[in-house]
């Protein structure tokens, strides 16, 4: 989706607060189906693909660039806790690195890196993540410690994200909001996407999310750079 379609979009949602659900006993049940969801969800994958797809991805990434095959990053998680988020490494290894975002035509992503971001291929590693109860298969990604800095006592509603659990893939990204924030209306589009999904999140709801991010990887995802 463009960014300008986005705008258009979503002038509507300015109110980012997360209306609660009424009834505490479908918010526990509700709770309860999406946790068993995501836990088979992610022992399918792990025993059927990761089992043996990370071993292969490993050895072409240390074949293309010196430095280790996992990337490690602290992200924030569920009611503020922080987590070590897992990934695929698509740069060049270097250990005193401070934060930057990638950008586009980014000289630090590899060869093999560069195909790993556009299939979300570099993201798989997080289903450990949600089997380890860090993540949710769905919902409002992770952004990297720095970035939520940037954001946290200045946008309104970005803390609310991590009411939920946050997830591999989430309704911001299946839409195409994803990639570099260097404008601020890119990080508004994001939260109200997220904000929409808190609110109407449901297991019809994280299918279709999934499977516009199954159609967005197949076919390239333009904006992961």
């Amino acid at each position: 989706m463009q960014a300008s379609t986005d705008r258009k979009t979503f002038h509507l949602y300015l109110d980012y607060s997360v209306r609660p659900r009424p009834d505490p006993m479908s918010v526990l049940l509700s709770g309860i189906k999406k946790r068993v969801f995501d836990i088979l969800i992610a022992s399918l994958v792990t025993l059927s693909i990761l089992i043996w797809l990370i071993p292969i991805l490993a050895l072409l990434i240390k074949l293309s660039s010196p430095g280790p095959a996992l990337f490690i990053q602290l992200r924030t998680g569920r009611n503020g806790r922080v987590f070590p988020c897992l990934k695929l490494r698509t740069m060049t290894y270097d250990a005193n690195a401070t934060f930057h975002q990638a950008t586009r035509n980014d000289m630090r992503v590899t060869r093999i890196g560069r195909f790993l971001r556009k299939t979300n291929l570099d993201e798989m590693p997080q289903f450990l993540n949600v089997l380890a109860g860090h993540m949710s298969v769905v919902g409002p990604r992770p952004h990297p410690l720095p970035l939520d800095a940037m954001h946290w006592d200045t946008l309104p509603g970005y803390r609310e994200r991590y009411m939920v659990r946050p997830g591999i893939t989430g309704l911001a990204q299946s839409r195409g909001a994803r990639g570099e924030t260097e404008e601020l209306f890119k990080m508004k589009i994001r939260v109200r996407y997220d904000h929409l999904y808190i609110r109407r999140q449901s297991a019809v709801l994280d299918a279709k999310i999934c499977w516009w991010t199954v159609k967005a990887a197949i076919k390239g995802n333009k904006n992961a750079w």
